[in-house]
């Protein structure tokens, strides 16, 4: 009996087991993964609200995001990955999903309503970590993607190297995988031996992308079976059929070495043994030999005399079948013969019932067309039916992404799915008239080049110190003579007196002589640096009222380090040129932080809703 383990998480092999049990196979339940669902915040549950289209990845996602009873779209179109998961959905939301034809993340790709999906909002429901093909080609393709991470997939807890102990020790030939984190938790840390031996059991997978994944176990194709997807039906199909080719490649070939037909002959030739020394017993000897080749005789010719007898019976049953055949013959020409008969009269009942087919379908195809067009134009009449609740949630993403987070593109992002969407329904010729201006308005805003600008700033402060300052350097003091020396002799009491007189003048008066054209206000070192460290500080006020949006601090800023570097740097050096033109530009910089922005589709949206 053909023992099958079965590696789903808990409490999903339980039917896949009993299937294969009733078709005769042992099936031992062994999960190696375990399902934690996650709790997400309410900001990544809140697209689903808005969400034109979700996907579910698995039956997992369906049920951990049911059980987190979220407020979700159920007008949207749901997609699942496979016909189970599609099942959960409508046991879940009570939606019916579309489903690929071949379950996996490239068949999902492939179907029509996911190849224009530009400005579409798409609600991605998974599991954590995963393939990002999905999400990768949606963003490609123009879709404004979230995803909603609900549950994990984690190895279960144990030692690995016992798993495989235990499996050979119940003699397990075929293994179920249905996911690549399966894979590694089966295949991590094994030792030599228990990696040869896994290699050389069967595998039933989900899909070619596991069994991708499985070859580079080194595990040979000839060991994967690929099932059509990872229902518990789809998988037993497969085990059943591998199992069948398995049966036939290894039946016996008999043959049969007895022969009815034919019987054992004893031989009757026996060897004389020394009769010359008996002649009392040759008399009887020969006696017993001549009945016994004479009852021989006998037998041989009445098998002949039945063959005989069996070939000409047989001869005369020939020659009656063949009469009887050829009897058969002659009714079965008469009964051809009527079959031609009618089958001309077939095709002319069916070349006169064509005729009138055709022309009931003219009929029919006229009556449609009619019919059509007076549908249509009732439909048109009445006013085709527009979901209100959808157009005004469009029209409040679109307020929000520009009064909350300014962002003009994703605005003009989401009236351009509004408006296409009423494009499809008569009677809102004024509301998209009215977006459309809109549109146009939000092309017109140009966004402020925060970064640049900055930057112009941080090159600015960093070329303060290269200028050079309109002022001569202070003169440093010389040794001079005192002329007012005290002479000791006393003589000279009246030029001791003036000596005197001078020093006490000197101390409340200096008087310095230049001679030459007047110079420019003297700056001592200390005052030049505070000049500069003035400018600094400036354009680093600038910048900070840049990243704050405060334009008039920025403007003041700019205007007062203009200022101090016209007054106290040399206007001829190529060092204040450059900076006095930088601080110009800097100036010129439009900076419309709140700039005053109107939707008018908004109050149009509202007059249409009521």
């Amino acid at each position: 009996m053909t023992h099958i383990l079965i590696t789903r998480p808990e409490g999903k092999g339980a039917a896949l087991a009993q299937q294969l049990e009733e078709a005769g196979y042992q099936a031992s339940l062994f999960p190696v993964l375990k399902i934690t669902y996650l709790t997400p915040s309410s900001t990544e549950l809140s697209p689903l609200l808005n969400a034109d289209k979700i996907i579910f990845i698995s039956q997992d996602a369906v049920t951990a995001l049911a059980q987190l009873k979220p407020n979700i779209n159920t007008k949207a179109q749901f997609y699942a990955i496979g016909q189970q998961t599609a099942d959960t959905i409508y046991e879940q939301f009570g939606v019916r999903a579309a489903v690929p034809k071949q379950y996996d993340s490239e068949g999902l790709l492939a179907l029509k309503s996911l190849a224009e999906v530009d400005g579409s909002n798409i609600v991605l429901v998974k599991g954590q970590a995963g393939r990002p093909d999905i999400a990768k080609t949606l963003k490609e393709r123009g879709a404004f993607l979230n995803n909603c991470v609900v549950y994990k997939r984690e190895a279960i807890a144990a030692e690995k190297t016992n798993w495989t102990d235990h499996w050979q020790s119940l003699k397990v030939q075929g293994i179920v995988i249905t996911s690549n984190a399966a894979v590694d938790a089966i295949f991590n840390n094994l030792i030599q031996e228990q990696l040869q031996w896994l290699q050389q059991c069967r595998f039933y997978v989900a899909s070619e992308r596991i069994a991708a994944y499985l070859k580079q176990q080194q595990v040979s194709s000839a060991n994967i079976h690929i099932a059509a997807g990872a229902s518990d039906d789809a998988m037993f199909s497969c085990i059943k059929q591998q199992g069948s080719n398995m049966s036939e490649q290894s039946k016996p070939v008999t043959a049969d070495n007895k022969n009815p037909a034919k019987a054992a002959v004893p031989s009757s030739k026996k060897d004389p043994v020394n009769t010359a020394n008996k002649p009392n017993n040759t008399k009887q000897k020969i006696s017993k030999v001549a009945v016994l080749a004479l009852i021989i005789s006998l037998i041989v010719a009445s098998g002949v005399g039945y063959e005989f007898y069996q070939k000409l019976n047989a001869g005369k049953a020939q020659n009656i079948a063949v009469n009887e055949l050829n009897e058969q013959n002659k009714l079965l020409a008469q009964e051809l013969q009527a079959l031609k008969s009618a089958q001309s009269n077939l095709q002319q009942a069916l070349f006169n019932s064509e005729q009138k087919v055709t022309t009931a379908l003219s009929e029919s195809a006229a009556n449609n067309q009619q019919q059509l067009k007076a549908a249509l134009q009732q439909a048109q009449q009445q006013g085709a039916s527009l979901n209100p609740q959808e157009v005004t949630s469009l029209q409040r993403m679109a307020e929000f992404k520009l009064w909350a987070e300014k962002d003009y593109q994703g605005t003009r992002a989401v009236l351009k799915r509004l408006d296409a969407l009423l494009s499809e329904h008569p009677g809102t010729v004024e509301v998209r008239q009215a977006i459309m201006q809109d549109i146009q308005m939000l092309d017109s805003l140009k966004p402020i080049a925060t970064e640049a600008i900055y930057l112009q700033l941080s090159s600015v402060l960093t070329s303060v110190d290269d200028l050079a300052f309109n002022a001569v350097n202070v003169p440093s003091d010389t040794t001079e003579v005192d002329e007012n020396v005290l002479s000791e002799d006393i003589s000279d009491w009246q030029q001791n007196l003036s000596n005197s007189w001078n020093k006490i003048v000197d101390s409340f008066i200096t008087i310095r002589h230049h001679e030459g054209a007047a110079i420019e206000p003297l700056l001592t070192d200390q005052e030049r640096h505070l000049i500069n460290q003035r400018i600094k500080l400036n354009l680093t006020q600038a910048q900070d009222a840049l990243m704050s949006k405060q334009a008039s601090i920025y403007f003041n800023a700019l205007s007062e380090a203009k200022r101090l570097v016209t007054e106290y740097f040399k206007q001829d050096d190529d060092a204040t040129k450059a900076v006095l033109k930088a601080l110009a530009n800097l100036e010129k910089e439009q900076l419309n932080f709140s700039p005053k922005v109107t939707l008018k589709s908004t109050q149009k949206v509202k007059e249409w809703a009521q």
